[in-house]
């Protein structure tokens, strides 16, 4: 319920205006959040340490999603953030969510390509995988592989996913990494805060 909300509130930061980015703002549902140009972090008030449903009770998390909506009008794909506030890993994720009948193709390839670079291609049975009760949040592997995204996500200012589908061509999805550094900082300083904050 809480990724939905957070996804919830992704939809609405197309609304707002320069003046209220990268402002931490504490929100209803428990958690500190700031959007940074086109992505949303959030820190929950709580670590929750026995919550093994899922990364929510011991995450900050940031994200960005695609232009194309579902049936819900939040992202039918998008990329996230997850950093661990008990072991400081950090995690690169991305979400299939689409709802007018597109099935991602898992003997495929998912390819990131940054500008002009040769694309990095993951596929699903190696370098990608599902974790805790979701089945459509792919998470990457590998460290050296993920470091090397990381960086790239760091460096530039947009990608271009493409996910494969079970008809016709991949859906290449045009995803902004303008607001990864400030998304990074903002986890890092929340990561240890818990209860009130200043």
């Amino acid at each position: 319920m809480k990724s939905l909300c957070l996804a919830l509130a992704f939809g609405s930061l197309a609304a707002l205006s320069g003046p209220a980015l990268a402002e931490p703002f504490h929100h209803p549902y428990g958690e500190w959040r700031e959007y940074n140009a086109d992505w949303l972090s959030a820190c929950p008030d709580q670590i929750n340490e026995e919550d093994t449903s899922g990364y929510y009770g011991t995450s900050c998390f940031a994200t960005t999603g695609s232009q194309l909506r579902n049936d819900a009008n939040l992202p039918a794909y998008s990329m996230s953030l997850i950093l661990n506030r008990l072991s400081g890993d950090l995690d690169v994720i991305f979400t299939v969510a689409p709802t007018d009948g597109t099935v991602l193709d898992e003997t495929g390839t998912l390819e990131v390509r940054f500008g002009g670079e040769p694309a990095m291609v993951f596929d699903f049975e190696d370098d990608l995988e599902t974790r805790y009760n979701t089945t459509n949040q792919y998470f990457v592997v590998d460290e050296a592989r993920r470091e090397a995204l990381l960086e790239a996500m760091r460096e530039r200012t947009a990608a271009i996913v493409a996910f494969p589908v079970s008809e016709g061509k991949p859906e290449e999805i045009w995803l902004s990494m303008r607001g990864v550094l400030a998304s990074l900082d903002f986890m890092s300083t929340y990561a240890r805060r818990v209860g009130e904050y200043d």
